[in-house]
């Protein structure tokens, strides 16, 4: 991929996260043309629950313990959602750059607990093989077109 203004702009907030958030690190990290793919690491965090054993085995669960709570996983995409939609709105303003229609993000995300080395790779590979598949993603205008006159021809079959 290569970024425009508004790409360069969402990777320089992904690589702030880290200096402005104490507990967060990022890892691999790809722009797409209408979506993004990260992994987020939120350093020292531990479960939130006990599995097995009940919520009456851990009354503590959820309450401050000393420090203050790190941010959590929706913390950190609202953040991320809130600054980069307000860079992109000050490049509409000052720069030129296209408006958007209605919202720079989508509502909601998807999450996933990475739990080992393994999977940690796999999704990793997947992030950076992601901008290869770009041409065949039916979400491509160019792809989509063509996906949805092959969907109309099949309708009418």
């Amino acid at each position: 991929m290569v970024l425009n203004e508004a790409g360069r702009m969402v990777q320089i907030i992904w690589d702030e996260m880290r200096e402005n958030y104490p507990g967060v690190e990022t890892d691999e990290f790809v722009i797409m043309p209408n979506h993004i793919h990260g992994i987020v690491v939120l350093v020292g965090a531990g479960p939130r629950a006990c599995p097995d054993i009940g919520p009456r085995a851990c009354p503590d669960i959820g309450q401050p313990q000393g420090v203050a709570p790190t941010l959590s996983l929706p913390d950190i995409v609202h953040r991320f959602k809130t600054m980069s939609t307000k860079r992109y709105t000050d490049g509409v303003k000052q720069s030129g750059w296209p408006p958007y229609p209605g919202k720079l993000w989508q509502r909601n995300y998807y999450e996933h607990i990475i739990r080992n080395e393994n999977e940690l790779n796999r999704i990793r590979e997947y992030i950076q093989n992601n901008p290869l598949k770009w041409e065949f993603d039916r979400e491509n205008p160019a792809v989509g077109a063509d996906f949805k006159t092959a969907q109309g021809a099949d309708d009418h079959d």
